[in-house]
């Protein structure tokens, strides 16, 4: 994503805000919200709403209390309460937006999560922040070399440092219990500050460190999903898609976001097709079905012992034959409700202008003079018979 004015250098690093890699207008960013109510003015004698959300790093956003009364405006960077010390981030939403993001993700006013700003943060509060940020990648590298010599059965997604570099929090992944008491040890002595290890799940683990998905666009977790649904097998059957792991599976390892999409409006189509299991049953012998079509909304059905010979149907006439077969008056045979299709007639174009040969501007061969040219090098290649020998 990008704003408007934005446009990319040779290294990768946007160049139209001049932020390098975090854009003033909060459109190069993660999870960003557009401010609809930017240009509508309060009605009178309403104060602003006092709180704001502030974007930390991959995403990761927290609400804030504005209690200095400070004029903060979308893209600022701020100083805000943390424990201990403080961190920095970017404002990402201001006003009564920020009212209804919190009462859509149910945080109250009062509540111990929304900690409060402190200042604006100042350039040395930057220049200490973006240091931190720095050292994040070779940290990372570091980590896992000792995680490994450790022998334990995790991985070292990412590393966050905090704004004021007082403390590094550890995102990993595992799927059972890691006891890592001698893991922080080892990284307090080789780091030399406060540690945290947190948990999260390979879909979150998706979801901080970003992708391209199969589809050619980036991942939904990354850039605007925000609650995991699960997601089981039956949402592909469903949708009559075949059970690969390889292509259902995204890069978190687990069944795609995207299989719940347009589920409810597969299930919606399904309630006009009879059941799959239901067998056909005529005069000629007993069909099964095997295989539908949503779209185009017919089914094709074999005869038992002639699996080779598939016969379409309309879902219309398939409950007109399970019909007449509970009223055991079974139908003579699937060919009379065959869907007859018609042979699609192929558009021949016409050599309306003559034009169609390629070699059409090349000059005609001159036959006679080729055959006058064969005939003297048949006579000049023609052997000469021998004089008899007189004098023998």
């Amino acid at each position: 994503m990008a704003c408007g004015s934005c446009s990319t250098g040779k290294d990768g690093q946007p160049k139209g805000c001049k932020s390098n890699g975090n854009c003033g207008t909060d459109s190069c960013n993660k999870l960003s919200v557009f401010d609809w109510l930017s240009n509508m003015s309060l009605p009178g004698g309403v104060e602003p709403f006092n709180y704001v959300e502030i974007r930390f790093k991959n995403g990761r956003k927290h609400f804030f209390k504005n209690t200095e009364n400070l004029t903060l405006n979308i893209g600022d960077v701020v100083a805000t309460e943390a424990s201990p010390g403080h961190d920095v981030g970017v404002i990402t939403l201001t006003g009564e937006l920020v009212k209804v993001q919190m009462k859509k993700k149910k945080v109250k006013k009062d509540s111990e999560e929304v900690k409060k700003i402190y200042r604006k943060a100042s350039q040395k509060d930057i220049d200490i922040w973006q240091e931190c940020r720095e050292r994040e990648e070779t940290m990372k590298v570091t980590a896992r070399e000792i995680a490994i010599k450790l022998k334990l059965k995790m991985k070292i997604s990412d590393i966050e440092f905090q704004g004021d570099g007082s403390k590094a929090t550890f995102y990993y992944t595992a799927e059972d219990r890691v006891d890592f008491r001698q893991l922080i040890k080892e990284f307090a002595r080789e780091f030399k500050t406060r540690i945290e290890m947190r948990q999260i799940g390979f879909r979150q683990e998706a979801a901080r460190l970003g992708g391209i998905g199969s589809c050619g666009r980036e991942l939904c977790c990354s850039t605007w999903l925000t609650d995991f649904r699960s997601v089981t097998t039956s949402a592909a059957r469903y949708q009559q898609l075949s059970l690969n792991p390889q292509k259902l599976a995204g890069q978190c390892g687990k069944l795609k976001c995207c299989l719940n999409y347009e589920l409810d409006a597969y299930l919606d189509a399904l309630k006009a097709f009879p059941r799959q299991d239901v067998k056909l049953q005529t005069q000629k012998g007993r069909a099964v079905c095997q295989k539908i079509d949503i779209f185009k909304g017919s089914l094709w059905y074999a005869y038992e012992g002639e699996w080779m010979n598939w016969h379409e149907l309309t879902t219309d006439q398939v409950q007109q034959i399970i019909k007449a077969s509970k009223a055991k008056k079974p139908v003579a045979s699937l060919e009379e409700f065959a869907v007859q299709h018609q042979a699609e007639e192929s558009a021949d174009f016409g050599d309306v202008v003559g034009q169609d040969s390629l070699t059409r501007f090349d000059k005609p061969k001159n036959s006679t003079q080729a055959n006058k040219k064969r005939r003297r090098k048949k006579r000049n290649h023609k052997p000469r018979s021998k004089k008899p020998n007189n004098n023998a």
